[in-house]
């Protein structure tokens, strides 16, 4: 049987907060909080139902709507695919044109409530940013300049990976750098490969520490890094992962990783003659799994539009937010 096609909406105002509603009880899965939306008639496109949604449910009216996630589900009485957007330009004021209580709730808040299943990478997607920053230590003398760089650019999601540093030099630079990002509200995630102490906001594992990670939960693992980890962490805020082929895709979402990164889509200047994925691969991957994809490899900044249009939740790049 084909899934129930339904359109969602993450709708966010200028103050950057998100639109939810609660289903009504008699309804599937009713009593929980929801992402506004619903099915896809024979006739439409999935943007065309959404604006239709929102405007005869919230009296929305979407200007513009970019591909968020696609999710695709299996509840006991039902499958479904939810082809989710996120809607930044809408006029109308929101009101429960059908009797459901809505509110306006900060990405950060989305966890308190109660949704459906399906719902959950939802609010992952929601939550990250459309850039991640990968902080190389190359050049050791220019970490803190580039970071600064980077957050200048305004990108709120960051990954040092700084496998040259000795532990005590990477100490030394957390203690500078956390307290840069805390100030521009931007995650700050250490590369599992790097050994260090201090506060960050995650990890982000080496393909190779990704699929170590299959043990039950509560046995301890060796990281290269040579730090014991469990395959979830109850107290890591954000864990990611490098992925590169189907099978490792598959196991970041098992494992319970937030998010990842796809590599490398397009050739890249430090490996010329690697092979790539190329963008039709990129989609074809992306469209098996039910997480926030960055694809990586190659990325400019005007990249984000391809990588939205096929299923990415946006770029990774090293030197994409230097130049």
């Amino acid at each position: 049987m084909n899934p129930l096609q339904v359109a969602v909406g993450v709708v966010k105002n200028p103050e950057g907060k998100i639109l939810i509603s609660l289903r009504h009880a008699e309804s599937h899965q009713g009593g929980l909080w929801e992402f506004p939306g619903g099915k896809i008639e024979a006739s439409e496109t999935p943007v065309e139902a959404l604006a239709r949604e929102l405007k005869e449910e919230l009296n929305i009216t979407v200007a513009a709507a970019t591909p968020l996630i696609v999710i695709n589900h299996q509840y006991p009485d039902l499958s479904v695919q939810l082809k989710v957007f996120l809607v930044e330009q809408f006029s109308g004021e929101a009101r429960s044109c059908e009797g459901q209580p809505f509110k306006w709730v900060m990405p950060a808040e989305l966890e308190r409530y109660a949704f459906p299943a399906a719902n959950r990478p939802i609010i992952t997607a929601a939550r990250l940013p459309p850039h991640y920053a990968i902080l190389d230590d190359a050049d050791k003398a220019l970490l803190l300049t580039n970071l600064q760089k980077i957050l200048n650019r305004g990108v709120k999601l960051i990954q040092a990976r700084l496998k040259n540093l000795s532990p005590a030099a990477v100490a030394e630079f957390i203690e500078q750098a956390y307290p840069l990002c805390r100030q521009q509200q931007a995650l700050l995630l250490m590369n599992s490969a790097v050994e260090y102490s201090g506060e960050v906001d995650g990890i982000h594992l080496t393909s190779r520490d990704l699929m170590a990670l299959h043990s039950p939960s509560g046995q301890a693992l060796r990281l290269s890094s040579g730090q014991a980890l469990v395959a979830r962490p109850a107290n890591t805020r954000w864990l990611a992962a490098s992925c590169h082929n189907l099978e490792q895709l598959q196991h970041a979402q098992n494992i319970g990783v937030d998010f990842v990164v796809l590599a490398p889509v397009l050739a890249t200047q430090t490996h010329p003659g690697a092979a790539s994925l190329g963008w039709e691969q990129f989609t074809e991957l992306v469209a098996k799994v039910n997480l926030p994809v960055y694809a990586l490899g190659g990325m400019a900044e005007s990249s984000l539009s391809i990588a939205r249009q096929s299923g990415g939740q946006g770029i990774a790049a090293i030197r994409a937010f230097l130049d």
